[in-house]
Formats: C-alpha cells, sequence, structure tokens
C-alpha cells in the first residue's frame, strides 16, 4: 500500500512537470492536493473575529464523532493528512492550522502562550459549530490539547497526546541546542529544514526534492513568527501552571511517545501520567517526534483501540 502510494505520488510529479515547465510551487501544489484528496479531505477556511483560519475536514461527512487534529510548533495541518487516511471514514476529522501557521493568520502580537492558544482553538471550534469531540495533538498541540481538555472539560470525548510539550523534567537534545543559541526547529537560510526533518523524525516518510524546497521557502519565510511563538511556549514560569492545570482533566487520555524523540525527552511522559487522573502510554520504539507522520497506521490504531476501551464502544 506504502509503495503505490509513493509510485502514484511520483507519477503526479512526472505529469506536473511535464505540464508546468518545472514549476516547483506547481509540483508541490499537486502532491498536496493528492494526499488530502486521498485522506478523503477539502480545504477551507473561515473567518474567526479578525483572524482567518484554514482548516482540512472531511470531504464527505460521516455519520460518526468529530475528531480535532491539533499539530505542533512550525507545523501545519498537512501533518496530519496520512493518519487521516485511516480515519475519516470513520470520524469527522478538522485538522486545523493554528494561528501563526500555515495559512491562518500570523500577526506576530496576537498572543501565543499554551492559554493564549487554548482561547483561539476555542474560538474556533465555536465558530465550526463544534461542540463535543476527539482531540489529538502533537508537541505544542499536544500540551493544547491537554491545556484545552482541562479548561473545557465537556467538550471533550477523549484525548490523545504525541510527544506533548508542556512539561520538560527530562532534558533533551533539543535543550543543549537551544542553550546554545541554535535552533534546529527555525529554518533561517538554505539546507536548515533537511537538518529539521533529520532532528525531528526518526522514520522519515518518503517526500520528493521539490516538495522539501517549497516546504523550506515557506519555513524560511515564518521564521519572524517562529521567533515569537517559540519564545511564548517556553515562557519562563509557566510550567508549575501547566502541571496543575492538567490534574483537571476529566477525559480518558492516552499518551502515545517516540522513544527516539530527540525534541522533548519520552520521559515526560510518565509525568503526564501521573498529573492526569484518567491517563496511561504508549511507547513507540524507533520512532521520533511525529509518530503521526513516521508511523501513521500505527498510530491511528492505537486511537481506535482507545476510544473503543474509553468509550466501550
Amino acid at each position: 500500500m506504502a509503495q503505490r502510494s509513493v509510485l502514484s505520488i511520483i507519477a503526479i510529479l512526472i505529469i506536473t512537470l511535464m505540464i508546468s515547465a518545472c514549476s516547483r510551487q506547481a509540483l508541490y501544489d499537486n502532491a498536496i492536493g493528492w494526499e488530502r484528496s486521498s485522506a478523503g479531505l477539502e480545504e477551507s477556511n473561515i473567518t474567526v473575529g479578525e483572524m482567518t483560519i484554514a482548516y482540512l475536514s472531511n470531504a464527505e461527512p460521516m455519520d460518526g464523532d468529530t475528531l480535532v487534529l491539533v499539530h505542533g510548533f512550525g507545523a501545519n495541518k498537512d501533518n496530519w493528512t496520512r493518519l487521516a487516511r485511516q480515519l475519516t471514514g470513520e470520524f469527522n476529522v478538522y485538522a486545523i492550522d493554528l494561528p501563526g501557521h500555515g495559512d491562518s493568520s500570523k500577526e506576530l502580537d496576537l498572543g501565543y502562550r499554551f492559554e493564549d492558544q487554548v482561547g483561539h482553538l476555542a474560538r474556533i471550534l465555536d465558530a465550526l459549530g463544534i461542540e463535543k469531540a476527539h482531540m489529538i495533538g502533537n508537541s505544542m498541540g499536544g500540551a493544547i490539547t491537554a491545556l484545552y481538555a482541562a479548561t473545557y472539560p465537556e467538550q471533550i470525548h477523549t484525548a490523545v497526546l504525541f510527544d506533548p510539550a508542556g512539561i520538560f523534567e527530562y532534558d533533551s537534545e533539543l535543550v543543549g541546542l537551544v542553550m546554545g543559541g541554535d535552533n534546529p526547529l527555525i529554518p533561517s537560510k538554505e539546507g536548515d529544514f533537511e537538518r529539521l526533518v533529520d532532528f525531528a523524525l526518526e522514520k522519515k516518510p518518503f517526500v520528493p526534492w521539490p516538495i522539501y524546497d517549497v516546504m523550506e521557502e515557506k519555513a524560511i519565510a515564518n521564521r519572524d513568527v517562529n521567533e515569537v511563538i517559540f519564545d511564548a511556549i517556553r515562557d519562563t514560569g509557566y510550567e508549575d501552571d501547566f502541571r496543575n492545570a492538567i490534574t483537571r482533566i476529566q477525559a480518558p487520555v492516552l499518551v502515545i511517545w517516540g522513544m527516539e524523540d530527540r525534541v522533548i525527552n519520552y520521559r515526560n511522559a510518565d509525568v503526564f501520567v501521573e498529573r492526569i487522573p484518567d491517563a496511561r502510554k504508549v511507547l513507540l520504539e524507533g520512532v521520533g517526534h511525529a509518530p503521526m507522520v513516521e508511523v501513521p497506521e500505527e498510530s491511528a490504531r492505537l486511537f481506535r483501540e482507545f476510544v473503543a476501551t474509553a468509550t466501550g464502544q
């Protein structure tokens, strides 16, 4: 199945290359469009106050629960397409570009601390008419998901945290680099995006070279807002408040962590499980910081099994 997907992408790229006279942007647009349609998703946007919010959702609505997907720092809604492909036949999936990311508004003064982003997400879900959902978040999105579940318990069926931020009791390789003035998560020049991918992912999915080039250009163009967001989410003194907040989570929570995570140490999973009343963990060998990208089928299976156990379905 994975081999057929790779061959399909290559075929699309070759055809587009012939038609578009080597436009990298056209190759990118066609490849991303194919990933979305293969996942049963289509792109839309909505105005929330003064923000424009881009998101992906089911092309064909399902008679099932809603699932909200919350990406991490510097990422976007398309980080979820390979996981969503496994789930859009059962759930009404919403993958949202958080403010400051992807195709959503990127004002520098919007407010990007975790509690700010929870407020932004609450307004977005309200505008979309989503009253209750399962929520999955990765990294920064994992911290937002946990804090959202603590702040709006009546809105969350279950929560799944992939390598979540918010608790840093155990240091990671990233901490040492950032303390030394080197942040591999914020590309600023040619070659930095490939370094980011190598640093964040242990199992790297196939991505053709023109796609990486465009992704690097987008990441470098977002450098200013990324620096603002990163500074906001590493705000000193916030971790104790976060640890206390997640004790108020009422929904069942599953913490999934790649044991090769160089961004946030997987041993922090134990702290999440200790603090959240109804939480359990799964550690994935040979996986890095983004299980939904690296092992989407296994990630989807773990989510399904968790929901079935937690809800008695």
